[in-house]
């Protein structure tokens, strides 16, 4: 493909957008209540705080469009684009918003991103088989910032400098999964430091949106606390977390016969017809297992201890002191009280990474930067953040059935960043969009679906 050298080029026309995916989406967001729950619940006082509706519609909808940072905004003032969706608001505007947000504002934010997930799920084909099996997943990562002017940034568990974002996300065996709640933390911060209460909010948020069967919350090793347990029973929710080797741990790995191990049938294991059994590196056992012992005894924790165990390729790597267990193989713990099988209840577990594709797809889009030096803007930004990844994943399940599980950078740039050309007739506007755009269809059904009546504010 070669370019036509007979060119030229000038920014002049007023009826060309180039995100016409913004009008069914943000059409889809109007009626999913966002515009009417945020001028309910945010209340920021002062001229910053005005017309909050129309500051929060703008941030999401930059963001869904792409925008990562605030001056990035300024997508959303080009063209016809003011035809098409309320005049957005300058990016120095959007900032001062946002830096006016106490911790208070930023959980009024937080009971608007409940509220509007909520309304999607109960719109759209969101969380499908949600009332038999569901599952949250809790992880947090740190965001790099630059600069020593960020508050509360600070050297993490990772050695990098930074915020921690904590995340709670739901996900069904055929669903893809949206975020539940966050919570942006010191970057100091211990991963498990207000994860309880995050798992309670988020199993509260999850049945709202239709998740009624029976939920797991699954989480690794840093969140293997009593209270992010108790949060967890007393939510209705079954637990399934990665256990630390601490001395408890290991005496019960000790305690598994050795023929109670059982291999676990990996993708590309090979089955050895001559001893009937799969040739893999690893193997599964469980045991019955008493937690947090060091408590009193009604905080006692009883469930089941399933071990992965891998062969260890470099043994000099072995931990001092750790004796015969560790010679041979690696042992990796889950605490759980699934109901499954033993081996239904590992490979489970093991779904948990499902929430490192959600991070990876907020750091892709608006949390590549945490735009404010202020904690509090940067946490509202978190908030807004999700607010637009549920928005575009529900936008997907209306558009085709590739969508509902793509990732957000794929809607984006089939769905959502389609240039139009605005039309007027009949006293209507009509988007002309490009003759045979590849997803055509897709897009189609999603501007014909994102019609309807609006949610009610609550």
């Amino acid at each position: 493909m070669r370019v036509c050298h007979n060119l030229s080029a000038s920014f002049d026309d007023p009826n060309l957008v180039s995100c016409a995916g913004l009008v069914p989406v943000m059409g889809l967001a109007e009626r999913a209540g966002l515009h009417d729950l945020a001028a309910a619940h945010v209340r920021v006082p002062g001229s910053a705080g005005a017309n909050p509706a129309v500051k929060v519609a703008a941030l999401v909808a930059g963001m869904v469009a792409g925008a990562d940072s605030i001056d990035d905004m300024d997508l959303l003032r080009h063209g016809g684009m003011g035809r098409v969706l309320t005049a957005g608001r300058a990016p120095s505007t959007l900032g001062t918003f946002l830096r006016s947000f106490t911790f208070g504002h930023v959980r009024q934010l937080d009971a608007v991103a409940c509220r509007v997930l909520v309304n999607l799920a109960a719109r759209t084909p969101l969380l499908v088989g949600a009332d038999q099996v569901a599952y949250l997943d809790i992880d947090d990562t740190i965001k790099a910032t630059y600069g020593h002017k960020k508050q509360g940034a600070g050297y993490g568990y990772s050695k990098v400098k930074g915020l921690n974002a904590l995340l709670a996300i739901v996900s069904t065996p055929v669903s893809a999964p949206v975020i539940a709640a966050t919570r942006l933390r010191r970057g100091p911060t211990n991963c498990a430091k207000g994860a309880a209460r995050l798992v309670a909010d988020a199993l509260v948020t999850a049945a709202k949106a239709g998740a009624t069967g029976q939920v797991t919350v699954r989480s690794d090793s840093a969140y293997y606390n009593h209270d992010v347990i108790a949060a967890a029973r007393t939510g209705g929710a079954r637990f399934s977390i990665t256990a630390r080797m601490d001395p408890a741990v290991t005496r019960a790995i000790t305690q598994i016969p050795d023929d109670a191990w059982v291999g676990i049938k990996y993708p590309h294991a090979i089955y050895d017809q001559e001893e009937q059994r799969w040739v893999s590196d690893a193997e599964v056992a469980e045991i019955g297992f008493t937690a947090f012992t060091s408590r009193r005894h009604s905080e006692h924790i009883g469930a089941r201890l399933i071990v992965r165990r891998v062969k260890r390729l470099n043994p000099a790597t072995v931990p001092a002191g750790q004796g015969a267990l560790f010679s041979t193989w690696r042992h990796h713990a889950v605490f759980t009280d699934s109901g499954e099988s033993m081996l239904a209840a590992e490979a489970t577990h093991r779904d948990h990474a499902i929430v490192e594709k959600v991070i990876a797809e907020l750091k892709n889009g608006p949390l590549a930067h945490l735009p404010s030096g202020q904690m509090n803007a940067n946490a509202a930004w978190l908030v807004l953040a999700a607010i637009s990844f549920n928005l575009t994943r529900a936008a997907g399940t209306l558009a085709s059935r590739f969508h509902a599980r793509a990732t957000t950078a794929t809607i984006r740039a089939q769905l959502i960043a389609v240039p139009a050309r605005i039309a007027r007739s009949a006293r209507r506007l009509r988007l002309h969009l490009p003759e045979r755009w590849p997803w055509e269809h897709a897009w189609q059904a999603m501007f014909t679906a994102a019609d309807g009546p609006p949610a009610s504010a609550t």
